[in-house]
């Protein structure tokens, strides 16, 4: 026996991507239902060997369904997801609207799958920003054995984090370098983002941080400790899909280089290339379609009494949304519905 599935937002990049995990992932369903706004109605996505039609948003009735996964951004959640979850269908939200909620869990299943039971509160669990998630995986052993108390991290966050829109951007004033009359000036980011950095993600706020930023100092603190300073510099890199992050970990012990990639190599969801060669790392092009967190340059940081640096790469659309969310309703199936 298996559940019953929504998946809202269909016809996005990550709503497709759950589609896909789903099915890679062999997800116990007995019936699916793909949804998107009336102006994607009809719209056909695949599924596995099928190709379904989404549903009408507005008009879907959510009762008799398990989980509802969503994949659209905040406001229309904040229509929506009420609605699901008053009928009885959990809802796992990929949007940043209800992380911060005390009464909502914001779940990454490898570092806080105990915190599953907070479902009841709201009939609502939250899922992660995509630059968090795969950094609390990799923290979480090291947490474990020897308690960070400050993190500093800096993120190269590829343009899909910013949908199809930016993804076109990038592609279009790359393509506009090297063919006269194609030239696209900046539009969806607030500078050239072809052969370009850009340190802004999200708005910026009085503290001098952006949104992204202050996300993953919050986000961290709910799902691992509130008692870890973290602080954030957030970069949007000219790459399509895969978040990078370089990361300096102060701990309360002293933790050896050695038995940190020991650790790390025999924690959930993480995948360690760590070679002191040419090579000897992962860079975004590799972990595309991956669904591991990779990990490599692990090496003490001698400047603090007891520091560690490592580099942390994903595929955000995958662990950073989609796969997450995935293994938010495995989750949620092994430990309550229990009908897979």
């Amino acid at each position: 026996m298996g559940y019953r599935i929504v998946v809202v937002g269909a016809t996005g990049n990550v709503g497709r991507e759950m589609l896909n995990i789903l099915d890679e992932r062999e997800f116990p369903i007995e019936e699916i239902a793909v949804l998107a706004s009336r102006r994607s109605l009809g719209t056909e996505v695949s599924f596995g060997e099928r190709t379904l039609k989404t549903d009408d948003l507005d008009t879907f009735d959510f009762t008799g369904w398990d989980m509802a996964l969503f994949a659209i951004g905040s406001k229309a959640t904040s229509k929506y997801a009420p609605i699901a979850a008053k009928a009885g269908c959990v809802v796992i939200d990929n949007s940043s609207l209800y992380r911060y909620h005390p009464d909502i869990p914001l779940i990454v299943p490898e570092v806080n799958p105990d915190d599953i039971g907070m479902y009841k509160n709201k009939n609502i669990i939250a899922n992660p920003n995509c630059s968090t998630a795969q950094m609390v995986v990799a923290l979480k052993p090291l947490h474990d054995r020897a308690t960070i108390k400050r993190v500093v991290v800096s993120t190269y966050q590829s343009v899909s984090g910013g949908g199809k829109d930016a993804m076109d951007e990038l592609w279009m004033q790359t393509k506009g370098m090297y063919v006269p009359g194609q030239e696209r000036a900046a539009k969806i980011f607030t500078k050239q983002i072809a052969f370009n950095v850009i340190p802004h993600i999200d708005v910026f706020m009085d503290s001098g941080d952006t949104k992204e930023e202050w996300k993953m100092v919050a986000e961290t603190k709910k799902i691992m400790d509130p008692a870890i300073k973290v602080t954030a510099t957030c970069v949007r890199v000219p790459v399509f899909v895969g978040h990078s992050e370089a990361v300096n970990i102060e701990f309360e012990e002293f933790l050896d280089e050695d038995e940190a990639r020991d650790i790390l190599r025999e924690a959930p969801g993480i995948l360690v290339v760590d070679k002191r060669e040419d090579g000897g790392y992962t860079t975004p092009v590799e972990c595309v379609g991956e669904y591991a967190t990779f990990i490599s340059r692990i090496r003490q940081d001698t400047t603090v009494e007891n520091g560690l640096n490592l580099w942390c790469v994903s595929d955000n659309l995958r662990k950073g949304a989609a796969l997450n969310a995935v293994q938010i309703a495995e989750l949620l199936g092994r430990r309550v519905l229990k009908k897979g």
